[in-house]
């Protein structure tokens, strides 16, 4: 028994490997080809290959599971196709024991995906943003619509730099009654060790029953709980967060009275993706020993591509549903895997 399940590991093992380099050749390549395009100032070829280099890990992370969904198909395909699952049933293996042996060569990337997630990926493609944004635009990093608010007060920011300042500061404070009451704009604030920000050539603008005025200020201090760390999460979208981060910045908001929206969503993808990974190999595993038992290697991955491509619509459907139906994000992303593993289920039980 254990040969034959070494086997089986080994050759789903092999399969997804092989699926995940494929993949990740194919989109390098096109990535890389769409960032010649992109080239300007001292963004050169070197440099867009240095940022695709960068890039690889995140892009690894967002193939792994569709990998092991078609990787799964392939390598039970093989065996099918030269009739050992069928010896190796007529042995006494059962398909639930067979559905055991391919989804261990999973766990392997599934462990992999989540350590490229959280512990990898998130700093590569900040890295690769910086560098990129650094020797085209001579800024580490620019944003047009980074706004954020506390309380009463709502500010925007032009650019971050992870040393702790941040360029183009402006602030607006509103009244209990929503009413514009001051506004504010800063050239530059720098982090303060002690837990502030020191503001630098501060433009201020009151607006009072006696009138508007205008103040030029050298300097200011600014008490806020918006850390440096929390600003450089802020410039980076969610699909490229960790879940640390996404749950640190969730919580910040919740704290502000602000829907976590986005972020939420995205924790839930992150947090739930493993299990996402297995409900695919499971239907992958669920199809050999179903509907494409006897079908052509070349129409198994068809299939898996044609499901992989569904199960990617129908969680960026329900992403945006969440949102506009006020139900929580977590069922949004546990619906397609709900769906993919009672499916799997429903045809494993068939095949015994």
């Amino acid at each position: 028994m254990r040969k034959i399940t070494g086997y089986i590991s080994r050759t789903v093992f092999s399969a997804i490997a092989l699926t995940l380099l494929v993949f990740i050749s194919l989109d390098f390549i096109f990535s890389f080809i769409d960032q010649l395009g992109k080239i300007r100032g001292g963004y050169t070829s070197r440099e867009a290959f240095i940022y695709m280099s960068l890039t690889v890990p995140r892009r690894l992370y967002e193939l792994i599971p569709y990998s092991c969904l078609i990787g799964s198909l392939v390598g039970l395909g093989l065996l099918a196709n030269s009739s050992e699952l069928t010896v190796i049933r007529a042995a006494g293996v059962s398909v639930k024991r067979i559905a055991w042996m391919a989804l261990r060569p999973a766990f392997v990337f599934i462990v992999a995906a989540v350590i490229l997630g959280e512990y990898v990926a998130p700093y590569t493609e900040q890295m690769a943003d910086n560098r990129r944004l650094l020797v085209r635009d001579n800024w580490v990093r620019t944003t047009t619509n980074m706004w954020n608010r506390e309380g009463n007060e709502y500010m925007h920011v032009q650019a971050v730099l992870p040393s702790g300042v941040i360029y183009g500061l402006t602030r607006y404070q509103f009244d209990e009654q929503r009413r514009l009451v001051a506004a504010s704009y800063t050239k530059q604030a720098i982090y303060q060790e002690e837990g502030y920000w020191q503001e630098e050539d501060v433009a201020v603008t009151r607006i009072g029953e006696q009138g508007v005025s205008n103040d030029l200020l050298p300097s200011r201090r600014w008490e806020t709980p918006l850390k440096p760390n929390l600003l450089n999460i802020l410039v980076m979208d969610p699909e490229d967060m960790s879940i640390s981060n996404l749950n640190y910045y969730s919580n910040y908001l919740k704290e502000q009275n602000l829907r976590p929206g986005n972020y939420a969503l995205a924790f839930w993808q992150k947090t739930l993706q493993p299990l996402a990974t297995m409900s695919l190999v499971l239907i992958a595993i669920s199809f050999i020993f179903g509907p494409l038992r006897s079908v052509t290697m070349g129409q198994r991955i068809f299939t898996g591509i044609v499901f992989g491509v569904g199960f990617q619509l129908l969680q960026k459907l329900m992403g945006p549903a969440s949102m506009v139906f006020g139900f929580a994000p977590v069922f949004a992303v546990l619906i397609p895997i709900v769906i993919c593993i009672l499916v799997g289920v429903f045809l494993l039980s068939r095949a015994r």
